[in-house]
């Protein structure tokens, strides 16, 4: 068999590596645009604080290395420019020497990627100081050109992965940087509750972060944005376009492939597109859901090397179990890690679940141990199944170690029951004996049977100024550190003695720092004929967290006396 894929990137180069293993006498030869091959796409951001010092190393492989490992053919600097369904064979554009010619194949596998999307009604996107990146030759110019002397002011375009890594690096390179997010928020697959805390880290380390603003025009040395239809100026010496990015489809429509409905390249189950002698995996592609049972699509590169193993194996006959995606991603974001999957709230409430969450900020590991830190951690679960339906991260410590736990349970179709009764390793150093997960679990498994009811750190606001009966039960030093507007202070160690204070007549809201304190009183209260008890979800941090970046940021009038994030 002879097979030709274009792109050698993560799709591209697993899809060869696989065949090769399959299949010893194949030919395989592979074609790339660009100048490298089976390079880090992932790491490319943090070339620009040098924490990968040297940008050489995020070539992974070259051609000489995939011919003489492999047996492999890597033709880089060749552009396809055409596939010959009649004839099987594609075009191929030699961009050195200009020349063009003409490769057979057995089996095609396209992974041609994503274009980053530069939107043409903005003034000045063609000049030469503003940048995109996609590969390694984007960054050593966005880097070159940054490191001239008096480059200082740098623009970011964009709240998405890309453009939060790049700012983040830039930050730490010693720049003065501004992200500009034309949404409410940063990090579109985190609910906005969670997403305060990126947020706030931004803030906290010095850039300049801009939610709700477009990007208007570029001009020399700065741009001009939009917010609230108030048009503002600011200084930008670089401008890195990171707004998101299109699947690559130019080849499969010329070729008059099936185009799905999310605008990828359309595949069934074996990642064959509408030629069964020509695959797509990757950026490009249009996949399966496996939550929502809609079409979409995924830029990540696990995805991407799992489906070309896919591909690679059909078309050896290896049987493959499509489960569709669920979408599992990580960040760290200076000091703060974050990590989701599976569903949002937001993205739950869009495809019409029935569900309910939980948000809960227990420590990371045992309290006595050194680096212990609290954990934001939000559980989706559908109701009244309590199916996990997905699951965010924020902290300090290992989220993606307990984001992974949660991939896997919905993968495997689990409930909060089934959460609850996990079986982790426990270590005071690593977690604690009853993890954030299991936590999770218990709190979603009490709303979920009425043993519990909440409200959400969003309907607090609303409280506050509708003067609704707020109990805060923290001790009294904790209180006078920062409280609630209007919240009466009744420590839960004075509960006992204290309770014929709270009314029975009158709607009562309780919480604590992290919700397991007011959780207590409201079993006591309950315990001695309380009815009209509720819990506030996430308690005091995760109030002070949301609101922070409302009060300081949208100039909201403050609900809070002052902000106390311990």
């Amino acid at each position: 068999m002879k097979l030709v894929v274009v792109g050698g990137v993560a799709g591209g180069a697993s899809a060869a590596a696989r065949v090769r293993r399959l299949d010893a006498k194949a030919e395989i030869v592979m074609f790339e645009k660009g100048e490298h091959v089976s390079f880090s796409n992932c790491c490319l951001p943090y070339h620009l604080s040098e924490t990968v010092e040297n940008s050489e190393s995020l070539v992974l492989m070259n051609p000489t290395k995939f011919k003489k490992s492999h047996n492999i053919i890597a033709r880089t600097n060749s552009e396809v420019i055409a596939i010959n369904r009649d004839r099987k064979t594609v075009t191929v554009k030699d961009l050195v020497n200009q020349e063009t010619y003409e490769e057979s194949y057995d089996k095609l596998v396209l992974a041609t990627g994503a274009n980053p999307i530069l939107p043409k009604n903005i003034t000045g996107i063609d000049k030469e100081h503003v940048f995109t990146l996609r590969n390694v030759t984007d960054v050593r110019m966005i880097k070159d050109y940054v490191d001239q002397e008096g480059i200082d002011n740098i623009a970011v375009i964009g709240g998405g992965f890309i453009g939060v890594e790049v700012a983040e690096n830039l930050k730490k390179a010693g720049k003065h940087v501004s992200l500009i997010e034309g949404a409410e928020q940063i990090m579109a697959p985190f609910d906005y509750d969670m997403v305060q805390i990126l947020h706030k880290e931004m803030l906290d380390n010095g850039v300049a972060l801009e939610v709700n603003t477009t990007l208007k025009a570029i001009e020399d040395d700065s741009i001009t944005v939009v917010k609230n239809g108030v048009e503002k100026s600011i200084k930008a010496d670089v401008v890195i376009m990171a707004i998101g990015v299109m699947p690559e489809t130019t080849l499969a429509k010329q070729a008059n492939l099936a185009i799905g409905e999310t605008k990828g390249i359309k595949v069934n189950q074996h990642y064959q597109t509408s030629d069964p002698d020509i695959y797509a995996v990757g950026d490009a592609v249009e996949i399966f859901n496996a939550l929502t049972h809609k079409v979409g699509r995924l830029a990540l590169a696990g995805p991407a090397q799992r489906q070309a193993h896919a591909a690679a194996d059909h078309m050896y006959g290896i049987p493959h179990n499509n489960k569709g995606f669920i979408g599992s991603s990580c960040i760290r974001l200076f000091n703060q890690n974050a990590a989701t999957t599976g569903l949002s709230e937001k993205s739950a409430k869009a495809n019409g679940y029935s569900y309910d969450s939980v948000l809960i900020f227990p420590t990371d590991k045992v309290g006595l141990m050194p680096g212990s830190n609290y954990m934001a951690f939000k559980l989706i679960f559908e109701v009244p199944t309590g199916r996990i339906l997905g699951a965010q991260a924020i902290g300090k410590g290992n989220v993606d170690k307990r984001i992974d736990v949660i991939a896997t349970m919905i993968t495997m179709h689990g409930t909060l029951e089934d959460l609850k009764e996990l079986e982790l390793c426990y270590s005071p150093v690593f977690g604690t004996a009853k993890d954030v997960v299991n936590m999770a679990a218990f709190v979603g498994l009490n709303v979920l049977y009425g043993r519990m009811k909440q409200v959400h750190v969003n309907e607090v606001r609303g409280l506050v100024e509708s003067k609704a009966y707020i109990v805060d039960v923290r001790e009294e030093k904790e209180f006078a550190n920062g409280h609630l507007n209007g919240a009466y202070n009744i420590p839960l160690s004075q509960l006992e003695e204290r309770m014929h204070e709270i009314p029975k007549d009158v709607p009562v809201y309780l919480h604590c720092r992290s919700s397991q304190r007011s959780y207590y009183a409201i079993c006591r209260l309950q315990g001695n004929g309380y009815h009209n008890v509720t819990n506030i979800s996430g308690s005091y941090l995760g109030i002070s967290l949301y609101e922070y970046f409302n009060d300081v940021i949208e100039n909201r009038t403050p609900i809070l006396d002052k902000y106390n994030f311990k």
